[in-house]
């Protein structure tokens, strides 16, 4: 009997690379599309200003193999957010 626990398996993720530190997982998603979509809004929410620092580079990457025999592989560098910086008018 196969269970499935989700209706689509989640094979894409975005990573934070850093310069001083192992990587850190920021989303994992359906598609390429849906990880682009929403990589900004878990980067924001998941590092702090410390961490963002540090950023290197964000890599997008697809799971290629079976689910229990397989590796992520790189298919593409995701822009790093660089901070807004909000200026008050006197």
């Amino acid at each position: 009997m196969l269970i499935q626990t989700e209706s689509k398996a989640q094979g894409w993720r975005a990573v934070a690379v850093f310069d001083d530190r192992p990587d850190a997982l920021i989303f994992v998603g359906r598609s390429s599309t849906h990880v682009r979509q929403e990589y900004l809004d878990a980067y924001m929410e998941l590092l702090d200003d410390e961490e963002r620092e540090h950023v290197s580079s964000i890599q997008l990457q697809q799971w290629s193999g079976a689910p229990d025999a397989g590796r992520w592989v790189l298919k593409n560098t995701l822009k790093v957010p660089t901070p807004v910086k909000v200026r008050l008018a006197a």
